[in-house]
Formats: C-alpha cells, sequence, structure tokens
C-alpha cells in the first residue's frame, strides 16, 4: 500500500465527461432521424421531378429538434435579446411627429411650385389636396410629353409622397416614446433598420423551432450581431448542412449534378412506410387489426394454432416439441421414445387467396385544378407500399389515362403530370385514325379522359393473372371526353354520349370477365350533375362500386378499400 500522502491524494485513472451528443455526428444518436424523404417526394409530386429542389430548398424543409444541437439555443437567444434592446432603444429614443410635419410640409412646398397644363389643373389640386399617388401617377401619364417641366414636376412631388406615406406608415406602426425629433431622411433610415430587426427576430423564432439556421439573413444581422456570435452561427449552418446532407444519403437521396437529387428505391420505400404510418394511425382502436389471418385449410403459411393429426395431414407441419410431450407423457421416461399417431400435434396452416389490381391514375388535363393528381399519385405510392409489405404475392398495375392509356411502373409514378391543355375550342369534335403511320401521339392533344382505353388496357393485363380475385380501381374527376372505335381516336367535348357508350361496353366486357370495377370520383370545382351521374350508371351496369371522396382523403379511401376487399375475399 502507498504511504505517500501527496501520491494518496492525487486523482488518478481517466475521466469521462457524457456532453449527450455526438460532436460530429449530431443529433444524438438516440434520437430519430430527420424525415428527409418527405421534402422531396412531395416536392416531386408536384412538380414531377427534383430538378428545382435545391439543397437549400431541402434543408429548409427538414425538421430537426433545436434542443438536440449544443449551443444554438443559447447563441440565438443571446442574439434575439441584443435585438429586442436595440429596438427597445430606438422607440425609447426618438419621437415621429416632427418628422410627419416636415414630410407633409416637403410635399405641400413642392406642390405650390408646380404650374400644371390649364386642362389639368383642377385634376391637379385634387390629387394633391387628396395625397393620392395613383391620382399624380395618372397625371404624370396625361401630360403626354415625360420630358416636359410639368411631368419631371410630377415624378419629384410623387416621391415626397411617397416619403410621406413611409414616414406615416412608421408612425402608425412602432410606439416612441422619445422626445428626440428626427428629420425625414432619419426617419426613412430607422424605419429600414425597425423593420430590418423585426424580420430577423422573425427568422430567429423560426429558428429556434426547428434549427433552420439558413433561414435568417446573415448578411443583415452582421449589422447588429458581434463577429464572434456570427461565426458560431456560420460554424452551426455548416455542420447541419453536412448532417442534412448525410441524412439524405443515409434516406436513399442522391445528388446528381444539375439534375436535382435522384431518389433511390431505398427513399420510395421509407415514403411508402411514412404514408402507411399517417393513414393506419387515422383507424379506431377497433379497426387497427390489418394483419388478417387466411383461409384455413392445407397451405404453404403455418399458424400458432394447432390440432391433432387426422389421417391425410402433412407431417411438414407438425409440431415437434408437443408431440413429444406427448409421447413422453404417454410412456413415460426412458428411450428409445416411441411416437404414435394419437401423439402427434399438427400446425394449422392458412392460404393466402391472390389478387390482382390494375390502377387508372386520371392525368387529364383537368386534374391540375387543386393539385389533385399530386393526390392521384401520393394514393399510387401508398397502396403500392401495402402491397408490398402486407399483401407480397398480389398483383398491381398501373396505368396512365389521358388521351391514351399507358402502363406506369412504380418508378414512374411521382414523375407523372397533368397533360397541358393544348386546344382551346369550346366545341371539339375530331375522329382520327391511328393506323395512319404519319400521324403519332406527339400530333394530338393530349388533355383529354380516354376511360375506354385505360379499361381496355386493364383488362388485357388481369387476363395474365391465374387468380378470381380480380379488380380496377378508377380515379378521376368526371366523365370521358376520349374513346376508340377500332383504330379511330374520337375525341369530344363537351362530353359526348358516344364516349359514354363505348366506356360502358368495355366496363361490361370487364364485368363479364369477373372482374369489379370500383371508381373513386373526385370532387373538383367544376364537377357538374352529369359527372356523378355518370358514375351512377358505371357503378349500376358493372354492379361494382362508386365513392366520392375529396382529394386529400384519396390516398386513405382507397388503401382501406383494398384492404376491405382483402378481408372479403379471404372470409
Amino acid at each position: 500500500m502507498n504511504s505517500d500522502p501527496k501520491q494518496a491524494t492525487t486523482p488518478g485513472g481517466i475521466i469521462h465527461t457524457y456532453m449527450g451528443y455526438d460532436p460530429v455526428n449530431f443529433p444524438s444518436p438516440t434520437a430519430d432521424p430527420p424525415d428527409m424523404v418527405s421534402p422531396a417526394f412531395e416536392h416531386m409530386l408536384y412538380y414531377g421531378n427534383t430538378r428545382r429542389l435545391t439543397e437549400e430548398e431541402l434543408a429548409r424543409a427538414v425538421k430537426i429538434d433545436p434542443s438536440q444541437i449544443p449551443g444554438l439555443g443559447p447563441n440565438l437567444e443571446a442574439i434575439r435579446e441584443m435585438l429586442k434592446q436595440r429596438k427597445a432603444k430606438i422607440l425609447a429614443t426618438y419621437e415621429t411627429n416632427a418628422a410627419q410635419q416636415s414630410a407633409r410640409s416637403q410635399f405641400r412646398d413642392a406642390a405650390d411650385q408646380v404650374t400644371p397644363p390649364e386642362k389639368l389643373r383642377n385634376r391637379f389640386r385634387k390629387a394633391v389636396d387628396e395625397e393620392q399617388l395613383r391620382d399624380l401617377e395618372n397625371l404624370y401619364f396625361s401630360a403626354g410629353n415625360d420630358r416636359s417641366g410639368f411631368a419631371r414636376s410630377i415624378v419629384q412631388l410623387s416621391e415626397f409622397l411617397g416619403q410621406k406615406y413611409q414616414v406615416d406608415q412608421l408612425a402608425a406602426k412602432y410606439d416612441f416614446t422619445g422626445r428626440e425629433a428626427m428629420s425625414v431622411p432619419k426617419a426613412l433610415e430607422v424605419k429600414q433598420e425597425l423593420e430590418t430587426i423585426d424580420k430577423l427576430l422573425e427568422q430567429i423564432e423560426e429558428a429556434m423551432k426547428n434549427a433552420q439556421i439558413g433561414l435568417i439573413d446573415m448578411e443583415a444581422l452582421s449589422e447588429f450581431a458581434d463577429q464572434g456570435d456570427m461565426e458560431n452561427l456560420h460554424a452551426m449552418q455548416r455542420q447541419i448542412n453536412e448532417f442534412i446532407k448525410q441524412m439524405a444519403e443515409q434516406q436513399g437521396i442522391e445528388t446528381n449534378g444539375r439534375k436535382g437529387f435522384q431518389l433511390a428505391p431505398k427513399a420510395y420505400r421509407l415514403f411508402q412506410k411514412k404514408l402507411l404510418t399517417l393513414i393506419f394511425s387515422d383507424l379506431q382502436a377497433s379497426r387497427s387489426g390489418r394483419h388478417q389471418d387466411g383461409v384455413m385449410g392445407e397451405g404453404a403459411v403455418e399458424t400458432q394454432r394447432t390440432k391433432e393429426y387426422e389421417f391425410g395431414d402433412s407431417v411438414t407441419h407438425m409440431d415437434i416439441p408437443s408431440s413429444m410431450v406427448n409421447a413422453l407423457l404417454r410412456g413415460g421416461p426412458g428411450t428409445p421414445v416411441r411416437m404414435k399417431p394419437e401423439d402427434i400435434v399438427i400446425h394449422r396452416t392458412r392460404n393466402n387467396p391472390k389478387a390482382a389490381t390494375a390502377v387508372l391514375l386520371d392525368m387529364s388535363g383537368s386534374m391540375r385544378y387543386d393539385a389533385q393528381y399530386a393526390n392521384v399519385k401520393r394514393m399510387g405510392l401508398a397502396l403500392d407500399g401495402l402491397i408490398r409489405s402486407e399483401y407480397p404475392g398480389d398483383f398491381l398495375q398501373f396505368i396512365e389515362m389521358y388521351t391514351f392509356a399507358k402502363p406506369r411502373h412504380i418508378s414512374e409514378i411521382p414523375g407523372l403530370l397533368p397533360k397541358p391543355v393544348t386546344l382551346y375550342d369550346p366545341v371539339v369534335r375530331l375522329a382520327v385514325d391511328m393506323s395512319n403511320p404519319k400521324i403519332t401521339e406527339m400530333d394530338l392533344p393530349p388533355h383529354f379522359t380516354n376511360i375506354q382505353h385505360g379499361l381496355q388496357l386493364s383488362r388485357k393485363f388481369l387476363a395474365t393473372q391465374d387468380t378470381p380475385n380480380k379488380q380496377i380501381v378508377i380515379i378521376t374527376d368526371g366523365l370521358p371526353t376520349a374513346h376508340f372505335e377500332k383504330e379511330v381516336l374520337h375525341l369530344l367535348y363537351p362530353p359526348h354520349p358516344r364516349t359514354e357508350q363505348a366506356t360502358m361496353r368495355e366496363a361490361q366486357q370487364c364485368a363479364r370477365e369477373g372482374i369489379t370495377i370500383n371508381l373513386f370520383l373526385i370532387s373538383t370545382w367544376n364537377q357538374s350533375e352529369e359527372d356523378v351521374k355518370f358514375a351512377y350508371r358505371m357503378a349500376e351496369t358493372t354492379k361494382g362500386r362508386v365513392v366520392f371522396t375529396a382529394g386529400n382523403d384519396l390516398d386513405r379511401f382507397v388503401v382501406w378499400d383494398y384492404i376491405k376487399r382483402r378481408k372479403q375475399i379471404l372470409s
């Protein structure tokens, strides 16, 4: 044992100080990472690509808890208090009466020096008396010659009136309690400074909520803050940007040079998971279970429930531990253990029936209203995520529907956009022979709605699926305006009975082949009674269903309806 008192009182070993965060990778490793994919996907749903999404915009859309960034809160709080004190000092120093009187005298004196033409004299006097800037502008244009002395006087007079407006606004907006008089130029300078402080305070308040330092106008703030505080903010901003870049890469958002960001499959899966989480969070507690058992019988998937062995049961599903326990209880301890048929316990199995679905996504010109096309695409991503996670054996095919119908892969869905309107005639009656090699799709207006072609294409896809459970989901906002008659494409607007009849014939053919048609009619400002009647007629003709929904709830309606249908299939 060491008896040296000096050595005995000397602290030894390693002292650890836990700071609560990783100084390199912050926020705290235990905190949930910020959601990067939702802002990127929402941008893509609305714009069709990510070329316009800059790193600054992505960072601005990401929410980070400021409490996880050491020093950010106290630093911003100190700057905010400094700005508040600066503002309070200005208000306690000056008064605005003198500046208001000076601005008014300046305007009136300048007006007295102007000699208007005889024909404009009354209008000029009225504009001066009422102090209306627009009246002075109209007088300037009425002068005829913008180089005349009267026109130049009006320009100068308008400038004086504008200054008077600003001084009056300053006095009305802020409560000055001081006694020091201001000149007009000084009042304008003080107004600009106070408005800059207000703007910075708003930016700092926002940054304190979500750590978005990029919102702060650093150049304007540098006029008030110390150099040390500015250096700390710049350092934090660089650190946050680097962290956001790392999180974006980890969540499947890759930079693609001038083309903006590229969304990898991982980003798709994350966004679909977030959509489904949001959708199912709205389900009531009594309806929250969505992992339903399949049809009990000879299937491939074992369940935890068991039954006694019966002749014909496959021993591949035998519950070995339970069967061994039964044999030991019957025959007693010792080896060898002899198992008899009555000892065997078999796992019950289930067989999940397969379902096949084709989804028609309306991308005609009318879907641009209220950004309904974005809701349609969001629904598509949610439905695909549901089937991948819950019903991986099901078939799903997306079909874009406009003047034509085109099959689309899930990776193409976020990039779809409503077709531009290229024909503005109030009445359109076009018939085009598409067998003519000289005519291509690019030669025709794309903004019409061809439900018939979409149903025809869906029927071909579903015909290849070996399952009796087939359905077509139509997402649209109203009547069809295009159809095929053999090789001839008809574009008819306003909607014509001929198009509806062709669409109904194709829908009836789907029904004869055992395909259920569910039509989701999106409510829009220009929807008519005929749009609703068409939806009802299709549902009655095909023994399908029509669901009326607002665009914002479309993803929930379609996903819940799909689950409900799968429960019916299983039962």
